[in-house]
């Protein structure tokens, strides 16, 4: 008989670990329209061709951002947290952001393991496009590491972890904004990253 006895997390990135990558630019660039989120919009691909446009207008590139997120500091807490839920179990993030955004913010949490998806880029660095890993890669991460006997806690803060924290055996909402957590008042919300480390403790106790 197979017995499911190892574990897994998986957590978002932004807003969970690291601050909003859009916001932090929307802030840099003077440009207040970035700073819409997954937080405010379920439709990701609507966000994007908006993002899209938007960096078309403006004349910005790749190198414009990455200068920015080079700035961008783990969330105050963050990294303890991440090398607390190392010691427990494994962990791993799923998130919507970009393989050319990713490198330096994953070396400040020690270099977790990433899926994530990918942006198509011009020569002169000019964003054109995006691929998405898979759509609704979050949520069939969790199911493919389900269907190898493992068990999942989740937790994220936007529309696009809710299919992933739903997927998974156990999890909870951290740090989402009011009109997610009205929304969805049948799931569990924590604001603190010793909360979410109790509640990992509780699914890998249970």
């Amino acid at each position: 008989m197979l017995n499911r006895t190892m574990h897994i997390v998986c957590l978002d990135l932004e807003g969970v670990l690291i601050p909003e990558i859009w916001i932090a630019f929307a802030d840099a660039v003077g440009v207040p329209e970035f700073r819409r989120t997954t937080r405010d919009e379920p439709d990701y691909d609507k966000l994007m061709a908006y993002r899209l446009d938007l960096l078309r207008t403006h004349n910005l590139r790749l190198p414009d951002i990455q200068r920015v997120i080079s700035t961008v500091e783990p969330l105050e807490g963050a990294a303890d947290f991440v090398r607390a839920l190392r010691e427990r179990t494994q962990f791993i993030i799923l998130s919507d952001t970009f393989e050319q955004f990713a490198k330096p913010l994953m070396a400040k949490l020690g270099y977790p393991t990433l899926f994530c998806n990918s942006l198509t880029v011009a020569p002169e660095g000019v964003i054109t496009g995006y691929r998405l890993r898979q759509q609704e890669g979050k949520k069939h991460a969790v199911a493919a590491f389900k269907s190898i006997n493992m068990e999942v806690f989740a937790a994220g803060d936007s529309f696009n972890d809710l299919k992933m924290i739903r997927e998974a055996d156990a999890g909870c909402l951290f740090r989402a904004p009011p009109g997610i957590r009205e929304s969805q008042q049948d799931l569990p919300c924590v604001d603190t990253f010793t909360d979410l480390l109790a509640r990992i403790d509780g699914f890998l106790n249970a």
